[in-house]
Protein backbone atom coordinates (compact mmCIF):
# COMPACT_ATOMS: atom_id res chain seq x y z
CA UNK A 1 0.00 0.00 0.00
CA UNK A 2 1.01 3.70 -0.19
CA UNK A 3 0.72 5.18 2.93
CA UNK A 4 -1.91 7.66 2.59
CA UNK A 5 -4.45 6.69 5.71
CA UNK A 6 -7.97 6.90 3.80
CA UNK A 7 -6.61 4.21 1.31
CA UNK A 8 -6.41 1.13 3.27
CA UNK A 9 -5.70 -0.19 6.82
CA UNK A 10 -3.45 -3.34 4.83
CA UNK A 11 0.34 -4.01 5.71
CA UNK A 12 2.30 -2.22 3.50
CA UNK A 13 4.43 -4.32 1.34
CA UNK A 14 7.25 -4.26 -0.93
CA UNK A 15 5.24 -2.37 -4.15
CA UNK A 16 5.63 -2.20 -8.05
CA UNK A 17 6.09 0.40 -9.86
CA UNK A 18 3.12 0.32 -11.93
CA UNK A 19 0.96 -1.17 -9.29
CA UNK A 20 1.64 2.65 -6.61
CA UNK A 21 1.07 4.41 -9.90
CA UNK A 22 -2.75 2.36 -10.00
CA UNK A 23 -3.46 3.40 -6.39
CA UNK A 24 -2.19 7.11 -6.89
CA UNK A 25 -4.67 7.25 -9.87
CA UNK A 26 -7.34 6.01 -7.97
CA UNK A 27 -6.89 7.97 -5.25
CA UNK A 28 -7.88 10.75 -8.12
CA UNK A 29 -11.14 9.00 -8.97
CA UNK A 30 -14.40 10.90 -7.65
CA UNK A 31 -14.76 9.63 -3.62
CA UNK A 32 -18.39 8.70 -2.36
CA UNK A 33 -21.20 10.31 -3.14
CA UNK A 34 -22.43 12.62 -0.61
CA UNK A 35 -25.98 14.56 -0.06
CA UNK A 36 -28.98 12.70 1.35
CA UNK A 37 -29.64 9.18 -0.06
CA UNK A 38 -27.81 6.57 1.80
CA UNK A 39 -25.59 4.49 -0.57
CA UNK A 40 -24.75 0.96 -0.09
CA UNK A 41 -20.44 -0.01 0.14
CA UNK A 42 -19.25 -3.02 -1.28
CA UNK A 43 -15.70 -4.18 -0.82
CA UNK A 44 -14.72 -6.01 -3.92
CA UNK A 45 -11.85 -8.27 -3.61
CA UNK A 46 -9.93 -10.29 -5.50
CA UNK A 47 -6.97 -12.86 -6.05
CA UNK A 48 -4.48 -11.23 -8.95
CA UNK A 49 -2.22 -14.95 -8.53
CA UNK A 50 -0.28 -16.32 -11.90
CA UNK A 51 -3.51 -19.02 -11.97
CA UNK A 52 -6.37 -16.16 -12.37
CA UNK A 53 -4.38 -14.62 -15.48
CA UNK A 54 -7.06 -15.64 -17.91
CA UNK A 55 -10.02 -14.49 -16.80
CA UNK A 56 -8.65 -11.39 -14.94
CA UNK A 57 -10.10 -9.05 -17.11
CA UNK A 58 -13.68 -10.77 -17.27
CA UNK A 59 -13.32 -10.25 -13.50
CA UNK A 60 -12.33 -6.78 -13.56
CA UNK A 61 -15.15 -6.02 -16.86
CA UNK A 62 -17.97 -6.97 -14.07
CA UNK A 63 -17.39 -4.61 -11.00
CA UNK A 64 -18.94 -1.71 -13.82
CA UNK A 65 -22.43 -3.40 -13.92
CA UNK A 66 -22.62 -3.67 -10.27
CA UNK A 67 -22.96 0.17 -10.02
CA UNK A 68 -25.41 -0.11 -12.84
CA UNK A 69 -27.59 -2.27 -11.20
CA UNK A 70 -27.73 -0.38 -8.08
CA UNK A 71 -28.32 3.38 -9.89
CA UNK A 72 -31.93 3.56 -8.75
CA UNK A 73 -31.31 2.68 -5.38
CA UNK A 74 -28.77 5.72 -4.89
CA UNK A 75 -26.13 4.41 -5.77
CA UNK A 76 -23.12 2.24 -4.57
CA UNK A 77 -19.48 2.58 -3.62
CA UNK A 78 -16.98 -0.01 -4.23
CA UNK A 79 -13.34 -0.54 -2.98
CA UNK A 80 -11.15 -2.74 -5.28
CA UNK A 81 -8.55 -4.89 -3.54
CA UNK A 82 -6.80 -7.61 -4.72
CA UNK A 83 -3.58 -9.29 -3.64
CA UNK A 84 -0.78 -11.57 -5.59
CA UNK A 85 2.87 -11.99 -5.48
CA UNK A 86 5.01 -12.01 -2.68
CA UNK A 87 3.09 -10.75 0.57
CA UNK A 88 1.54 -7.86 -2.06
CA UNK A 89 -1.90 -7.17 -0.76
CA UNK A 90 -3.92 -3.96 -2.03
CA UNK A 91 -7.24 -1.86 -1.79
CA UNK A 92 -7.67 1.56 -3.01
CA UNK A 93 -10.52 4.18 -1.27
CA UNK A 94 -14.13 3.89 -2.20
CA UNK A 95 -15.29 5.12 -5.16
CA UNK A 96 -18.50 5.78 -7.40
CA UNK A 97 -17.03 6.15 -10.81
CA UNK A 98 -16.81 2.40 -12.37
CA UNK A 99 -15.72 3.40 -16.43
CA UNK A 100 -12.74 5.00 -14.86
CA UNK A 101 -12.23 2.41 -11.87
CA UNK A 102 -12.52 -0.17 -14.80
CA UNK A 103 -9.64 1.04 -17.36
CA UNK A 104 -7.42 1.64 -13.95
CA UNK A 105 -7.96 -2.30 -12.67
CA UNK A 106 -7.06 -3.07 -16.47
CA UNK A 107 -3.59 -1.76 -15.28
CA UNK A 108 -3.40 -4.73 -12.95
CA UNK A 109 -1.92 -7.88 -13.71
CA UNK A 110 -1.17 -11.03 -12.29
CA UNK A 111 1.73 -12.36 -10.56
CA UNK A 112 2.74 -15.98 -8.88
CA UNK A 113 2.15 -16.20 -5.09
CA UNK A 114 0.17 -18.05 -2.58
CA UNK A 115 -3.45 -16.64 -1.27
CA UNK A 116 -3.73 -14.49 1.24
CA UNK A 117 -6.99 -14.62 1.94
CA UNK A 118 -6.95 -13.92 5.62
CA UNK A 119 -5.59 -10.49 4.68
CA UNK A 120 -8.48 -10.11 2.94
CA UNK A 121 -10.93 -10.58 5.90
CA UNK A 122 -8.80 -8.55 8.14
CA UNK A 123 -8.93 -5.24 5.86
CA UNK A 124 -12.68 -6.06 5.73
CA UNK A 125 -13.01 -6.23 9.34
CA UNK A 126 -11.01 -3.22 9.60
CA UNK A 127 -13.10 -1.06 7.14
CA UNK A 128 -16.52 -2.00 8.35
CA UNK A 129 -15.46 -0.63 11.99
CA UNK A 130 -14.99 2.68 10.31
CA UNK A 131 -17.70 2.88 8.53
CA UNK A 132 -20.49 0.30 7.96
CA UNK A 133 -19.54 -2.27 5.06
CA UNK A 134 -22.56 -3.93 3.24
CA UNK A 135 -21.34 -6.74 1.48
CA UNK A 136 -17.31 -8.80 0.82
CA UNK A 137 -17.42 -10.00 -2.82
CA UNK A 138 -14.23 -12.31 -2.84
CA UNK A 139 -13.00 -14.29 -6.44
CA UNK A 140 -10.61 -16.80 -6.05
CA UNK A 141 -9.45 -19.96 -7.40
CA UNK A 142 -7.65 -21.61 -4.40
CA UNK A 143 -7.04 -21.48 -1.05
CA UNK A 144 -3.44 -21.73 0.67
CA UNK A 145 -4.57 -21.07 4.46
CA UNK A 146 -4.96 -22.28 7.43
CA UNK A 147 -8.86 -23.13 6.96
CA UNK A 148 -9.62 -22.48 10.50
CA UNK A 149 -8.12 -19.21 11.16
CA UNK A 150 -9.96 -18.16 8.03
CA UNK A 151 -13.13 -19.27 9.52
CA UNK A 152 -13.15 -17.68 12.85
CA UNK A 153 -12.23 -14.26 10.71
CA UNK A 154 -15.64 -15.10 9.23
CA UNK A 155 -17.52 -15.59 12.01
CA UNK A 156 -16.33 -12.18 13.14
CA UNK A 157 -17.64 -10.55 9.80
CA UNK A 158 -20.65 -12.05 10.83
CA UNK A 159 -20.74 -10.46 14.20
CA UNK A 160 -20.36 -7.14 12.77
CA UNK A 161 -22.87 -8.04 10.23
CA UNK A 162 -20.84 -7.86 7.06
CA UNK A 163 -22.13 -10.90 4.53
CA UNK A 164 -19.08 -12.98 2.71
CA UNK A 165 -19.81 -13.38 -1.06
CA UNK A 166 -17.40 -16.24 -1.92
CA UNK A 167 -17.19 -16.65 -6.05
CA UNK A 168 -14.73 -20.09 -6.71
CA UNK A 169 -13.51 -20.62 -9.79
CA UNK A 170 -12.40 -23.75 -10.88
CA UNK A 171 -13.35 -26.90 -8.97
CA UNK A 172 -10.31 -26.85 -6.30
CA UNK A 173 -12.05 -29.18 -3.27
CA UNK A 174 -10.29 -27.79 -0.88
CA UNK A 175 -10.88 -24.21 -1.59
CA UNK A 176 -15.00 -24.77 -2.46
CA UNK A 177 -14.60 -26.53 1.51
CA UNK A 178 -13.15 -23.30 3.23
CA UNK A 179 -15.04 -20.91 0.78
CA UNK A 180 -18.28 -22.56 2.08
CA UNK A 181 -17.25 -22.01 5.39
CA UNK A 182 -16.93 -18.14 5.02
CA UNK A 183 -20.05 -17.78 3.52
CA UNK A 184 -21.83 -19.45 6.21
CA UNK A 185 -20.20 -18.22 9.26
CA UNK A 186 -20.81 -14.64 7.79
CA UNK A 187 -24.29 -15.18 6.62
CA UNK A 188 -23.33 -15.06 3.04
CA UNK A 189 -23.57 -16.88 0.04
CA UNK A 190 -20.79 -19.15 -1.82
CA UNK A 191 -21.13 -18.73 -5.58
CA UNK A 192 -19.33 -19.91 -8.18
CA UNK A 193 -17.39 -18.09 -10.96
CA UNK A 194 -18.18 -20.11 -14.37
CA UNK A 195 -16.86 -18.02 -17.04
CA UNK A 196 -19.05 -20.36 -19.30
CA UNK A 197 -22.05 -18.72 -18.17
CA UNK A 198 -21.42 -14.89 -18.24
CA UNK A 199 -24.81 -13.88 -17.89
CA UNK A 200 -25.46 -15.96 -14.62
CA UNK A 201 -22.32 -14.79 -13.23
CA UNK A 202 -23.52 -10.92 -14.61
CA UNK A 203 -26.89 -11.57 -12.53
CA UNK A 204 -25.23 -12.91 -9.43
CA UNK A 205 -23.12 -10.01 -9.12
CA UNK A 206 -25.50 -7.53 -9.80
CA UNK A 207 -27.90 -9.29 -6.74
CA UNK A 208 -24.62 -8.84 -4.67
CA UNK A 209 -24.30 -5.10 -5.52
CA UNK A 210 -28.13 -4.64 -4.55
CA UNK A 211 -28.39 -6.17 -1.66
CA UNK A 212 -25.63 -4.09 -0.43
CA UNK A 213 -27.18 -1.14 -2.07
CA UNK A 214 -30.60 -1.89 -0.71
CA UNK A 215 -30.89 -4.84 1.07
CA UNK A 216 -33.18 -7.87 1.66
CA UNK A 217 -36.36 -5.68 0.00
CA UNK A 218 -34.26 -4.23 -2.47
CA UNK A 219 -32.97 -7.49 -3.64
CA UNK A 220 -36.36 -9.49 -3.46
CA UNK A 221 -37.78 -6.47 -5.50
CA UNK A 222 -34.85 -6.71 -8.10
CA UNK A 223 -35.67 -10.82 -8.34
CA UNK A 224 -38.82 -10.00 -9.37
CA UNK A 225 -38.03 -8.24 -12.49
CA UNK A 226 -36.85 -9.53 -15.87
CA UNK A 227 -33.00 -10.93 -15.63
CA UNK A 228 -33.17 -11.35 -12.24
CA UNK A 229 -31.90 -14.89 -12.01
CA UNK A 230 -29.39 -13.61 -9.74
CA UNK A 231 -31.36 -12.59 -6.56
CA UNK A 232 -33.72 -15.70 -7.46
CA UNK A 233 -30.47 -17.73 -7.01
CA UNK A 234 -29.16 -15.79 -3.10
CA UNK A 235 -32.48 -15.31 -1.73
CA UNK A 236 -33.14 -18.88 -0.64
CA UNK A 237 -29.90 -19.07 0.90
CA UNK A 238 -29.91 -15.60 2.59
CA UNK A 239 -33.31 -16.45 4.05
CA UNK A 240 -31.94 -19.66 5.74
CA UNK A 241 -29.57 -17.05 7.62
Amino acid sequence: MTDRSHQTGLQKPATGASVTAFLDQVAQLPAKGGGDRLRGRLLFAMDATKSREPTWDMACSLQADMFTETADLGGLDVSLAFYRGFGECKAGPWVSDPRALLGLMGKVRCAAGRTQIGRILDHAQSETRKMRVNALVFVGDRMEEDADLLAEQAGQLGLLGLPVFPFLEGADAQAERSFRDIAKLSGGVFCRFDVGAAAKLRSLLGAVAVYAAGGRKALEHYGAKAGGEGARLLLPALSKR
